[in-house]
């Protein structure tokens, strides 16, 4: 299978998360779908890191990798939050939680 499969495929993942960020109103379903968006990007990157022969885009995959797991605590956290206070995890809720 060659790279530009991959990028076909990430094109395709990418095009789902954000139809699903841009769709759906529960706050668990669009964090689920920015992963996939960030997961696309990822394999985007080692692709074109396959074809051009160097190790530049893992190491750019990985350090989203890593940004990723930082923003699956901090948006966890504000989910479970909101949760809590509102008996709801729908994203049109989340504007009433201003100070």
């Amino acid at each position: 299978m060659s790279p530009v499969n991959y990028v076909y495929l990430a094109a395709v993942l990418f095009t789902i998360g954000a139809a699903g960020v841009l769709i759906r109103r529960n706050a668990i379903v669009v964090f689920m779908c920015i992963e996939l968006m960030l997961n696309a990007a990822n394999l985007t990157l080692i692709a074109f890191s396959r074809i051009h022969g160097n190790l530049d885009g893992q190491i750019m995959a990985f350090f989203v990798m890593v940004v990723a797991a930082a923003e699956v605590v901090v948006g966890l956290a504000i989910i479970v939050m909101m949760y809590r206070s509102r008996h709801s995890a729908s994203v049109d809720d989340a504007s009433l939680m201003k100070l």
